[in-house]
């Protein structure tokens, strides 16, 4: 959409060019002097607009800057960036005539702009997680994410990081944004939420929230598109018309809500039966503490999140987590560590029994386990869910809420952002775990007493109608 009225001037020398006039909005994100700039919310807010020129102002304004610009795949990258901003450069004024070849060239083969002052923007895509990799090595001053909530974390610091050179250039990262998405969670903690981390500096990041109403070219050009904005689905409405990040499309448990599901931290009763339910692997090791009351309503009143943990580490650290006082019943496990490991020939099952911990096998039905879950996030006959949250449990208060639907699959949880997957996985364990009876199959996980049927046990007798208990 073109911004014309009193131009917005880029300034190099001699050059002046006009670009066109930006809103309130866009003004603050063409002003924004932050390393990292977020912009947007809901649909139809001008970012795309504000991005191109704010690559082209770049441009002119330092000689020799190097800027990339980025969407998920080709096709976005075309229709939105490349044809709109060669569209603009070839309409914009200079010195009263239109700017043309004597200001850039660009080649498509390299999908590079190159300006006579020596500036570059290059035009980007990642269609895979593992594209970003032909990033690192490489050198830029400018880098736009455009729609960034398709973006992993990941992929945004490993993009970051090529944020450097010798010059004296301001190392700056621009991102569009609107709710929902793989990367929703990420842009929503560092800009919306500020909620930061070690090593993150709370000056570095800037958000300049936008609805449609801001971008007033669009509105005189097409008052219609509110309306349809109006006719979405409530959690699309909610997204897309009025940016609600708390509210994403694609969100596959959207009937989980803080204000039904989390309750304050409280001294679980002793009589109550308690299970551990866990999700392994070397990037993550996830853990949570369930107990069930006598109505089997459950209660997950704490969780651990740590990668990096060899089987023998996690099992320590689940085991200095339980307290001695508590009797887990069973510690639920994926099917996949009952796999026998190539280089030792043993499960890693095995290995948990080994150092300690029993393992009850779940069942690896994806879609039937979280159908289950989302039966227990339904009201009760006491108008309670029937399974609720401490405030004890932050990463499932906030990932199981962040999972989307599957692309291939809508009855299935999408697998990505996978860093956010595990802890809800386990979760998923256990209320399949308990609904398909495993626990009256299976036998009691009571390692401290162990007799002569250990070895059995270690060699597979305990298994019943699929279900595999090491004790």
């Amino acid at each position: 959409m073109a911004h014309r009225g009193a131009p917005r001037k880029a300034v190099k020398g001699e050059i002046k060019l006009d670009l066109g006039r930006p809103n309130p909005k866009q003004a603050r994100f063409l002003a924004s002097n932050h390393r990292y700039t977020a912009y947007g919310g809901a649909r139809g807010g001008g970012k795309s607009w504000a991005v191109r020129v704010k690559g082209v102002g770049g441009a002119l304004y330092y000689p020799g800057i190097k800027i990339l610009m980025l969407r998920r795949t080709y096709p976005e990258l075309e229709n939105t960036i490349i044809s709109p901003l060669i569209e603009l450069l070839n309409t914009a004024a200079l010195d009263g005539k239109p700017a043309g070849d004597r200001l850039f060239t660009y080649n498509a083969t390299m999908r590079t702009l190159f300006f006579a002052n020596g500036s570059m923007i290059k035009f980007g895509h990642l269609q895979s997680a593992n594209a970003v990799t032909e990033y690192q090595g490489q050198e830029y001053d400018w880098i736009f994410m455009d729609e960034a909530t398709h973006f992993t974390e990941w992929e945004f610091r490993v993009l970051a990081a090529t944020l450097r050179g010798v010059n004296k250039i301001p190392k700056r990262m621009y991102l569009t944004c609107n709710p929902g998405g793989v990367g929703h969670l990420w842009v929503k903690r560092l800009f919306v939420e500020r909620d930061f981390r070690a090593g993150e500096d709370p000056k570095d990041y800037f958000f300049i929230p936008a609805t449609v109403e801001d971008n007033t070219a669009l509105m005189d050009h097409s008052p219609d598109y509110i309306q349809m904005l109006d006719l979405l689905p409530d959690d699309l409405r909610a997204a897309h018309r009025y940016g609600d990040w708390d509210a994403m499309a694609g969100q596959f448990f959207g009937e989980f809500r803080r204000e039904t599901h989390v309750v304050k931290p409280f001294l679980v009763p002793q009589e109550w039966s308690r299970y551990r339910a866990i999700d392994y692997g070397l990037d993550m090791f996830a853990c949570l503490w369930v107990a069930v009351d006598f109505g089997g309503r459950a209660w997950v009143y704490r969780e651990v999140q740590q990668p990096g943990l060899i089987v023998s580490d996690a099992a320590a650290l689940m085991r200095g987590l339980t307290l001695p006082e508590e009797r887990i019943e069973y510690t639920i496990a994926p099917p996949d560590l009952w796999s026998t490991q190539k280089d030792t020939g043993r499960t890693m099952a095995e290995v948990f029994a080994r150092n300690g911990v029993g393992l009850a096998r779940a069942s690896s039905s994806r879609v039937q386990g979280w159908l289950t879950l989302k039966e227990y996030l339904k009201p009760g006959a006491d108008g309670r869910p029937n399974l609720l949250v401490t405030e004890d449990c932050p990463c499932i208060i906030r990932n199981l809420p962040a999972l989307r639907h599957s692309d291939k699959n809508p009855s299935d949880c999408a697998t990505e952002p996978h860093d956010i997957t595990h802890i809800c996985d386990a979760l998923r364990y256990f209320v399949q775990f308990r609904t398909l009876g495993a626990i009256r199959q299976a036998v009691r996980e009571e390692p401290e007493e162990r007799g002569e049927d250990y070895d059995d046990a270690m060699c597979g007798g305990a298994a019943d109608e699929g279900y595999l208990m090491y004790s």
